[in-house]
């Protein structure tokens, strides 16, 4: 491994902390809009980890995956905010 692997491999196992300390606050809340900031946190992490990982191995592929991931996790906080607006902010 070179380097500049490392130092991706590396970077993509600091997100996945950050995502680990930021699901807390999915699932503790205080209130909705927590949580729904949180959840779309997460995913949007987890495009950047996916990113960070094709670049390392050298998989295009991974990327492709990665850009879908974000248009369905936009979608996802689209469809929460809604449904939460819809209910009165609580789910």
């Amino acid at each position: 491994m070179t380097l500049v692997t490392d130092a991706l491999l590396a970077a993509a196992a600091g997100f996945v902390l950050v995502s680990l300390v930021v699901l807390y606050r999915a699932v503790k809340g205080p209130t909705m809009q927590d949580r729904v900031i949180a959840v779309n946190v997460v995913g949007s992490n987890t495009v950047v980890i996916a990113a960070l990982f094709a670049a390392a191995t050298d998989t295009p592929g991974a990327l492709d995956i990665a850009l879908v991931y974000a248009l369905l996790n936009f979608l996802m906080s689209i469809a929460i905010s809604k449904f939460t607006v819809e209910r009165g902010g609580v789910l």
